[in-house]
């Protein structure tokens, strides 16, 4: 039987999610070497760091990685809910090949869906090719609706910001989001000013650019205000811009006279991020936007300590943000 194939990409930077009726697909490359990504993967205490939407934790009770071998452990919920998983292991190929079933809550229940996990060597760089394969089209839509409520796809940032973390000492924040649009579509809501202030504003706030020259060398000063007058100052620079493929730009907080200033409600938060967001095709019609935020300039360990706490709240704000530009680009 034909078998309709549906292409979406998931969470991360080079991050790419393929699905069909019963099985979901999910390639990314990584940019550390396959060793490491290998050994983030399996060493309990690197696992620990990375595993499960943002606001998870885990508590490996057991691992034993080899063909029969299992993996016990629980992840715990930002409301406290405890997840209990049972992980059995089919094929372990060093540096190479995982293939296991995932998703049981002891060893006598049967387990949500079956791994395929490959990992290809790029010149010091990773591909994570990925296959969860369900039992049914059924079951596929129900773990792609558990996925979704809990951010599941979240899990795959916190491996890109590990292993940036890991490699380099650099802390970043990534997030990624499929539009149902052209490339051309979504880079111009990036791009031109009044569809920016449509969407990139939180939820609750009006964004109002004072001056906005979106070109390599041009910059932006705008405000945003939430109707009960209060205002937050910013001004951006833009550094590259590829049309329609990389906008890679400086943010920054300031005052009403455009000078440096911080977050109003988080003082320890570096003043200025250097954003990178990448737009990919991901089959017709369709775009991925991957954002990656790094701290620019110097900082010191309370600025780093307080961005690396505000990832999660980060991830929220542009959930919003992508949201309402979700809807935008739709109605294009």
């Amino acid at each position: 039987m034909a078998v309709k194939n549906k292409t979406e990409k998931n969470a991360g930077p080079n991050a790419a999610i393929t699905t069909n009726e019963n099985a979901i697909h999910i390639e990314r490359v990584y940019d550390a070497p396959v060793n490491l990504v290998w050994e983030a993967w399996t060493d309990p205490k690197q696992v620990a760091k990375w595993w499960g939407p943002r606001g998870f934790t885990i508590t490996t009770k057991s691992k034993d990685l080899r063909p029969g071998g299992t993996w016990v452990y629980t992840m715990h919920g930002p409301d406290g809910t405890d997840y209990p998983n049972h992980t059995t292991y089919h094929e372990v190929e060093q540096h190479k090949k995982l293939v296991y079933d995932h998703g049981a809550s002891d060893k006598n229940s049967a387990p949500m869906f079956r791994v395929t996990v490959l990992f290809t060597d790029l010149k010091g760089k990773t591909k994570m090719d990925m296959t969860m394969a369900l039992p049914s089209a059924e079951a596929l839509q129900e773990t792609r609706k558990i996925i979704k409520n809990h951010g599941g796809n979240s899990t795959w940032d916190r491996l890109a910001e590990y292993l940036s973390e890991k490699t380099s000492g650099q802390e970043i924040f990534v997030i990624n989001r499929t539009f149902e649009a052209p490339a051309d579509v979504v880079f111009a809501a990036w791009t031109e000013p009044k569809k920016i202030a449509q969407w990139l504003p939180p939820t609750g706030f009006s964004m109002t650019f004072i001056r906005a020259d979106i070109k390599p060398g041009g910059r932006s000063f705008y405000f945003m205000a939430d109707g009960s007058g209060n205002k937050m100052y910013g001004r951006a620079e833009y550094l590259e811009i590829e049309k329609p493929k990389r906008l890679t730009y400086t943010q920054q907080f300031c005052d009403e006279n455009e000078k440096e200033a911080r977050h109003p409600a988080i003082p320890n938060l570096p003043p200025t991020f250097l954003t990178t967001v990448i737009f990919s095709k991901e089959g017709p019609g369709k775009t991925r936007v991957t954002i990656t935020w790094r701290v620019h300039g110097a900082v010191n360990r309370a600025e780093v300590e307080a961005f690396v706490k505000m990832r999660g709240g980060f991830a929220q704000g542009w959930t919003g943000s992508l949201d309402k530009l979700e809807q935008m680009v739709r109605e294009v």
